[in-house]
């Protein structure tokens, strides 16, 4: 009788355990599921980790982009190896301290060395590419990344208005020949009047925030944006915008002399 009172009790803890278990097992499963929803984007000129209190801090500029958490950053002003850097590959320095895969677009020789754009990424890229832009005053480039369900373009746009007109084409012809949703992100020299800005909307939505990005310290002009474009022409301007969550301009106003941008988007889009 003490024999099988006791079974009974053992038998009732065990499923008792094994539901726990289950529901712990769900709760995570829900949590991974909700986290893979949105894809967290960021975008920031850092220039060489180099802030407006003149000080080089990797790690600084590392915590900025740990902080806002994203699964893609482009960043821009990118050394690698150069005598100006002490021959620090900076994007791989930054990729290092956030745990993140790089890839580097070079767009100069610089100093013995190369400068540049780059991509962090916490999953690793099925491909990358990268072409020439004009700059006047220097080479530009445009850095493309793929992953499995959309495609990720950095770039750095010229100072010169002739240039970033030219760049606006050369921009969306490559996107046109991707297969997948298309995001372009960086400093683009370029205020949202400007005509370069007007012609990339024919084809691009712009979905990072409406507010200034520059200077750090205390910004009065907006010149880095996050824009998305489907090839395949089935998700709609209304529609990118509605994905959108919590566009911001991030408030670091020392790390560089550019403030981040960031947003979430609902991946659900890319189903359309």
């Amino acid at each position: 009788m003490k024999q099988s009172k006791f079974t009974a009790i053992l038998r009732s803890l065990t499923i008792a355990i094994v539901a726990m278990t289950s529901v712990g097992a769900l709760s995570r499963l829900e949590v991974f599921a909700q986290d893979n929803a949105d894809l967290r984007i960021m975008s920031y000129n850092v220039r060489n980790a180099k802030g407006l209190d003149d000080k080089t801090d990797y790690a600084r500029v590392a915590d900025v982009i740990k902080r806002e958490n994203p699964d893609v950053v482009a960043i821009q002003e990118l050394d690698k190896e150069t005598k100006r850097s002490k021959g620090v590959d900076v994007l791989g320095e930054l990729a290092k301290l956030t745990d993140m895969t790089p890839s580097f677009g070079p767009a100069i020789d610089y100093q013995g060395g190369k400068y540049g754009i780059g991509v962090l990424s916490k999953e690793k890229p099925v491909k990358t590419e990268y072409i020439s832009l004009p700059g006047t005053e220097e080479e530009r480039c445009l850095l493309v990344v793929e992953f499995e369900e959309f495609v990720f373009c950095c770039s750095h746009w010229s100072l010169t208005r002739k240039d970033r007109d030219l760049t606006v084409a050369l921009v969306t012809n490559k996107m046109k020949e991707q297969h997948k949703p298309t995001f372009v992100c960086g400093d683009f020299n370029a205020q949202p009047n400007d005509e370069a800005i007007r012609n990339l909307q024919k084809d691009w939505t712009i979905l990072s925030a409406d507010k200034f990005t520059f200077p750090a310290n205390e910004p009065t002009i907006r010149i880095d944006y996050i824009c998305a474009a489907d090839p395949q022409n089935k998700i709609s301007s209304e529609e990118w915008l509605k994905a959108v969550k919590n566009a911001r301009v991030v408030d670091e106003p020392v790390a560089s002399d550019h403030r981040p941008i960031a947003l979430e988007i609902d991946k659900s889009v890319f189903k359309k």
